[in-house]
């Protein structure tokens, strides 16, 4: 199986809308983080153009912007092309105002899949506030691999097609539409309140290849719990908490992100059924070394918990479904899910190249879910692994290209490519 397409790329940069960054006030103001001895991207393209180039007495200061194509190739999408643009600038001049990032692409795809987003986390001066949000238009796929952990006790014919992620994957294609912005206030140094709205639509979904008879999970999960197989809408209110220290949110050294909240979907907002969802997001960074800061321990934990109600198929918490949709590399997006699901990671970084142009990193993850079968979380895990290079796009934002193998169980591997780290 190989993978590097619109649900790991659509999200795969500086998009997550629950991500924020903190400059330590202290030693970024006192001791910038030296550029000098850094190689990136633009400075091959200037060696490339301009080979005779003598360097300018004056360094300028490299730009927060950067620019590349969006192509990705795989047996669900099929050739992707496309552009994608991240930013990312202080704004105004008081210290310690966190970095505020955007990010935009636009892709097309030989199967005819088409994806456009906007999305933006940015700070005011001094942090006062944090405005977050992001906009999506697309005609999509996305991968069905059932519902569950894979616990492989199947009580019924019915429960086996439900629950079993080895059967081969359908794929659901819709019409996405997408709107979240949420607004953060700080209370205390790093502390932030939150809340803000979300409407999440699909029209038009339609499982290709079936007949209207055919037992599928999508059909078996909307019968069982009251949703319309051709579209939903899923619209509801944000409150979230959240903390952090990092000194970089494209590529953090060091420092603790932490983001705990409740979203609550809503009838009178237009949602197909009311909901309940309890989730956390932790992140911690550990850098190993002063001399050379890029060698890094990062550990990840990401979970989503249903209290009440319920939320559509395509919904569900689950691989892929994290703010950034980058967590559970060796599988699909989706391929695991459940009203209940947690997600654990652990990646190593390391410099290969001793101006910091090429890097690597090794991970290794671990998902559970609940399902309908009585398997609770946390009483079976699924695995995944791999390593990847890194190339260093924007010394000025530590802005990443990020290419990636990994494998999972039941087969499932393949390329991963992204701008930015994963977490």
């Amino acid at each position: 199986m190989f993978f590097a397409g619109i649900n790991s790329l659509a999200y795969s940069q500086v998009t997550g809308a629950t991500d924020t960054l903190k400059n330590d006030t202290v030693k970024v103001t006192k001791h910038a983080e030296n550029l000098s001895g850094q190689y990136d991207v633009g400075d091959l393209f200037h060696k490339i153009l301009h080979p005779k180039a003598k360097p300018d007495s004056v360094k300028k200061k490299p730009s927060g912007i950067t620019i590349i194509p969006n192509i990705a190739s795989n047996p669900t999408i099929g050739s992707q092309i496309g552009i994608k643009a991240v930013a990312g600038r202080v704004l105004g001049n008081e210290p310690g105002t966190f970095l505020s990032v955007a990010a935009t692409s636009a892709s097309i795809t030989t199967k005819g899949i088409i994806y456009f987003y906007v999305n933006h986390n940015i700070f005011t001066p001094g942090n006062k506030y944090n405005f977050q949000g992001s906009l999506v238009v697309a005609k999509t796929v996305s991968p069905d691999y059932g519902m569950g952990i894979g616990n492989g006790n199947y009580d019924s014919p019915e429960n086996e097609i439900l629950t079993n992620p080895a059967r081969k994957g359908r794929a659901l294609n819709s019409l996405y539409f997408n709107l979240r912005e949420k607004v953060y206030k700080e209370i205390q140094k790093g502390l932030f309140v939150g809340a803000g709205a979300s409407f999440d639509v699909r029209r038009n979904i339609e499982e290709r290849n079936t007949t209207a008879t055919d037992l599928t999970p999508y059909r078996i999960y909307n019968d069982r719990y009251g949703f319309d197989d051709g579209g939903y809408s899923a619209n509801g209110l944000l409150f979230n908490v959240q903390y952090t220290t990092r000194d970089n949110q494209n590529r953090a050294y060091k420092g603790i992100y932490a983001d705990a909240g409740f979203r609550l979907n809503q009838t009178w907002l237009g949602s197909s059924r009311g909901a309940l969802q309890f989730t956390t997001d932790v992140r911690k960074y550990i850098s190993l070394s002063t001399s050379h800061p890029e060698h890094v321990i990062a550990f990840w934990n990401w979970g989503s918990y249903l209290l009440s109600g319920a939320v559509p198929y395509l919904e569900l918490a689950g691989t892929g479904r994290d703010g950034s949709f980058r967590s559970g590399r060796g599988y699909v997006n989706q391929y695991f899910k459940g009203t209940k699901y947690n997600y654990s990671e652990v990646e190593y970084r390391f410099p290969i190249l001793k101006n910091k142009f090429i890097s690597g990193v090794t991970f290794f993850n671990l998902q559970t879910a609940n399902d309908d079968l009585g398997t609770k979380l946390f009483e079976k895990w699924q695995p995944g692994y791999g390593g990847g290079l890194r190339v260093l796009f924007n010394k000025a934002t530590r802005t990443n290209l990020c290419l990636d193998y990994a494998w999972g169980k039941y087969g499932a591997r393949g390329f991963f490519l992204g701008l930015n780290e994963a977490f």
